[in-house]
């Protein structure tokens, strides 16, 4: 990824289960049989009217894109196939997929995403792909906390209109680090399953109201609320050098309560200067 003045590299406190979706891939694999991946041609591209209710969007703070390219494993000859294979490409998280029956428990999250050009106009951009992972409630990540999981992982396609929808849990509270979910946003699907760099890798965060509400509510969060009354979002090692702009922009809007679930939106600005590059 290009360096950008609007966007900080985020090289801090960065696990296995950080390093995206060529890291995962090995993992997502297994010995599934592979199918032909029919996916759209073309990728992220301005699709349609500015979008409503901002009048500048600041590109989010971007992270260090993951140093593990496919190209030279054995997944090179598998790339294009696998993911609709083994059924990442979905909506629906919650449960593990091709062939592990695990089902992450907690308080159901209904996420809209909607990615934009980081610019004057706000406009959507649609054709997009993006992988999403995130802990359970416990704060475990599966395919590595959790080796015979791979809920929590999904990747999506951006329609016209920039937006793409996912079901998943709230996540939890892990020492160390303010609740979160990861993102990476590909040109396209194409890209996305044969090693390509993603055009942003980031994170989200949660607002301190909605986290203590969760874990102050639910005891399948465990330790949650103990892990956040230690921390705070600016002292997260990777929130921490965001700008209150980009902060504002990656924390997720949020409307519901632990007993009925929450519906919670985004909107993920993206500077044309990794998309030109890539």
């Amino acid at each position: 990824m290009p360096n950008d003045p609007a966007q900080v590299d985020v090289v801090a406190h960065q696990d296995d289960h950080d390093l995206g979706l060529a890291h995962d891939m090995p993992r997502l694999i297994g010995r599934r049989r592979m199918l032909r991946l029919m996916a759209a041609a073309g990728g992220c591209a301005v699709t349609g009217a500015p979008a409503f209710g901002r009048d500048h969007c600041v590109p989010v703070q971007a992270g260090r894109v993951a140093s593990f390219p496919a190209g030279s494993q054995p997944l090179v000859r598998q790339a294009h196939d696998v993911l609709d294979d083994i059924g990442v490409i979905r909506s629906d998280m919650r449960r593990s997929f091709a062939g592990m029956v695990s089902v992450a428990k907690g308080v159901q999250l209904d996420c809209e995403l909607e990615l934009v050009s980081a610019d004057a106009t706000c406009a959507p951009l649609g054709g997009c792909a993006i992988y999403l992972w995130h802990c359970d409630a416990m704060g475990r990540y599966s395919l590595y906390d959790i080796k015979d999981s791979n809920y929590l992982r999904a990747v999506g396609v951006v329609g016209a209109d920039g937006k793409v929808a996912f079901k998943t849990i709230f996540p939890g509270c892990y020492a160390g680090r303010w609740p979160h979910i990861h993102f990476e946003v590909f040109k396209s699907v194409i890209d996305a399953v044969s090693g390509a760099r993603p055009v942003l890798a980031s994170q989200w965060a949660f607002s301190e109201k909605d986290c203590r509400a969760v874990y102050g509510a639910d005891a399948r969060y465990g330790d949650g609320l103990k892990n956040l009354n230690r921390t705070s979002m600016r002292r997260d090692a990777v929130f921490r050098v965001a700008t209150d702009q980009q902060m504002g922009m990656q924390t997720m809007q949020m409307t519901g309560s632990p007993a009925t679930g929450y519906q919670g939106r985004l909107q993920i600005p993206i500077a044309a200067s990794p998309l030109n590059a890539l």
